[in-house]
């Protein structure tokens, strides 16, 4: 983990305002968080998207553009200018908060023009069996970065750096085909969804080139001298080869003489892929754990008849976790976005409460849980929506403190009842403090738990229940929580 006990925050979700402060925002609010118990901040992608000022990020067109040139429409991105983003990373590290910065490697986007070339078509859904034979398109992968001039990097894009494009000025109408162009191959290493899922979106980057695998080690270590961030969030690794990141990441490493952290999206709820990927890259990347997302996802919706017994099974938090980073909900699964399985409102802070006071895994919070979010789009129905998203910051920052002062320790599982569950901490010496984690998503929840502290009191820090428990002559405690709700009880 990046930290004894540590905490990530994603610090934006897909709907942030576009208005170009959230650097601004991250720097003032650096010391609030660092006392509230964040100790490292994942950050949105900081360069230049195909969307200039209002793109999220991941529809990447300059990586070298820190919000610096007038690229796209816009000389600041989303989020700010390069000067506003190396404050917020010096004011984040100058609080004693790590910095992750978002990384999508997968493609690019925008091009300033065309080139003719040839490609062999596939269904979007087959990548396997071409739709006929290789034939000439134009496509959208010349790219110049008129606005930069070569500044950082003489670079330049064209298609021969990329495998696949999905798209033929030729041909406009054609739909549901990916092009697969002359003289290359789909990217090994990857999902073998569809057969092969390499390709993803917009002209699909070639890690088989040399010259492109040198490029991106370049600006890795470019960023780092830049920014000074202490590792990175992997966009949509199971698109990408990847035998490449070890590679990268001993890289970099190299470079920058200090360990780095790196967590790689890998978007199934299937264990046994992450297992399997977590291996293939030497377990030099920690993962997310998308099937404990889905756990909570099917616990919110099923209520009492979900089985809390079974909320960490199959999950990379059980089997591997110190490889797991655990999250709720994220950019991606929020309500209206293409992954959407939000976790419902009533159980999230049963969720938080297993992420974050447990001893697996290494918790990221999400910006819209801490702080919460309003916002309209129109969702996959066609039809427009307004989304209000309730703050759970009450309880999360009094989990945080508990995470900080009280999860330390041998653990104790009572995972014994289909609706009520909980566990106990018992401390160290550094942190010698007990706690106890009962929760329910049935009626009211009651447990004898041990804490080994004899007649000691304990308060419910969650609010709920206003009397205290006070531990018997051999260290156990009756522990209460309402129905539908946690409660998390802190030694006096």
């Amino acid at each position: 983990m990046a930290d004894v006990n540590g905490v990530m925050m994603q610090y934006f979700h897909w709907y942030t305002s576009d208005d170009g402060s959230l650097w601004d925002q991250v720097a003032a609010q650096a010391g609030e968080l660092a006392t509230a118990g964040v100790t490292a901040l994942w950050l949105p992608p900081a360069y230049k998207g195909i969307g200039g000022g209002s793109d999220v990020g991941y529809g990447v067109y300059d990586m070298y553009d820190l919000g610096e040139y007038d690229q796209k429409g816009s000389v600041r991105t989303k989020y700010g200018t390069r000067a506003g983003y190396l404050a917020a990373v010096a004011a984040l590290r100058a609080a004693g908060i790590q910095v992750y910065a978002d990384t999508v490697f997968n493609h690019r986007m925008g091009a300033e023009g065309t080139e003719l070339c040839s490609a062999t078509p596939y269904p979007r859904g087959d990548r396997l069996n071409p739709k006929g034979p290789s034939r000439q398109i134009r496509a959208y992968t010349d790219f110049t970065f008129p606005g930069r001039k070569g500044a950082y990097s003489p670079f330049l894009w064209s298609w021969r750096h990329f495998d696949a494009v999905d798209y033929d000025e030729l041909n406009p109408d054609e739909r549901d085909t990916v092009y697969l162009l002359e003289g290359k191959r789909f990217d090994d290493d990857v999902s073998l969804e569809f057969g092969n899922y390499a390709y993803l979106m917009g002209c699909d980057i070639d890690f088989q080139a040399p010259e492109v695998r040198a490029e991106m080690t370049a600006w890795g270590c470019w960023y780092l001298d830049t920014t000074g961030v202490d590792g990175f969030r992997l966009d949509a690794i199971k698109h990408i080869s990847a035998w490449f990141f070890p590679e990268w990441h001993d890289a970099l490493e190299k470079h920058i003489g200090k360990d780095l952290f790196m967590v790689g999206e890998y978007w199934a709820d299937n264990l046994a892929a992450l297992l399997w990927y977590i291996d293939d890259v030497g377990g030099r990347l920690t993962v997310f754990d998308v099937p404990l997302h889905f756990n909570f996802y099917e616990a919110g919706r099923n209520g009492c008849s979900y089985d809390l017994r079974r909320i960490l099974d199959g999950t990379l938090m059980q089997a591997r976790p110190s490889h797991a980073v655990t999250f709720v909900d994220n950019h991606d699964s929020q309500p209206l976005q293409a992954l959407e399985s939000t976790v419902e409102s009533w159980f999230k802070p049963l969720a938080y409460a297993l992420i974050l006071l447990r001893s697996e895994g290494y918790p990221c919070i999400f910006y819209p849980d801490y702080y919460g979010a309003e916002y309209d789009d129109k969702g996959r129905d066609g039809n427009s929506h307004h989304i209000s998203l309730p703050s759970h910051r009450f309880l999360l920052d009094r989990f945080l403190q508990a995470r900080r002062d009280n999860a330390h320790g041998p653990q104790l599982d009572w995972f014994d009842h289909p609706n009520t569950i909980g566990w106990t901490r018992m401390g160290d010496a550094a942190h010698p403090g007990a706690l106890a984690v009962i929760m329910s998503n049935g009626s009211d929840g009651v447990k004898w738990m041990r804490v080994d502290r004899r007649n000691a009191r304990f308060t419910d820090i969650s609010g709920h229940i206003a009397e205290a428990v006070v531990t018997n002559g051999d260290g156990w405690g009756e522990f209460r929580c309402p129905g539908g709700k946690v409660s998390v009880w802190v030694e006096d």
